[in-house]
């Protein structure tokens, strides 16, 4: 028999499309501000101006998006804890093992999970690792034109250790790296939900999918 699980919580399907579209947001107007290639006719235009105004408006919903995430692994439920995201945690990697042979189709089913697999716990946290580098990197860069102890503090102190150029390769390295994270979850998504047909793509926009009772 069948039964509805609440899964995804609402500040975790919140930060998450809050994530999606700060994302897209910052990787195109970041490759912009890269490689501009666009060619105006008049400064009126602005165009630079949009896409660095844009980026940086973006860049504060995703930071503090990312906050929010951390808190609600403290007080969200279960599938939210941040105890999921404990690599040693007991039969984590048995999970990762078959979860990743189904990956590769080596497995027909993959491992019942109501939350996150295996993998994805692990992934997520190396995920949340370039998140914080990315914002630290990007706070960085931005604090070249800001003086005050805030913006040391978000990122400036980093400009004391690499150099400007050094932090802006690494932060445009990061942006590519979550763009392939996003293609790939897409793709997973979409397996998973037809191998287990669960509900795995709606429950991102519901927090519910369909698991059999035990």
């Amino acid at each position: 028999m069948l039964k509805r699980v609440y899964v995804w919580e609402f500040p975790v399907r919140l930060t998450h499309w809050i994530n999606v579209f700060s994302i897209a947001s910052l990787s195109i107007t970041g490759y912009y501000i890269g490689n501009p290639f666009v060619h105006v006719i008049s400064t009126e235009q602005y165009v630079m101006g949009w896409m660095r105004l844009i980026h940086f408006v973006a860049a504060y919903l995703f930071t503090m998006s990312f906050l929010i995430r951390i808190y609600w692994a403290i007080a969200g439920n279960r599938y939210a804890n941040w105890k999921i995201f404990n690599p040693f945690s007991k039969g984590k990697f048995k999970e990762l093992v078959d979860v990743t042979m189904f990956y590769l189709f080596l497995k027909k089913e993959p491992p019942k999970t109501v939350g996150h697999t295996a993998c994805a716990t692990y992934v997520y946290l190396g995920l949340f690792i370039l998140f914080i580098v990315e914002i630290l990197t990007g706070f960085a860069i931005y604090s070249q034109s800001h003086v005050g102890f805030l913006w040391k503090l978000m990122g400036g102190w980093m400009l004391s250790l690499f150099s400007a150029q050094t932090l802006r390769l690494y932060h445009h390295i990061i942006m590519w790296l979550i763009i392939a994270f996003s293609i790939a979850h897409v793709y997973i998504g979409w397996l998973l939900d037809r191998a287990e047909r669960n509900g795995v793509m709606s429950s991102i926009f519901s927090g519910y999918k369909t698991v059999e009772e035990e």
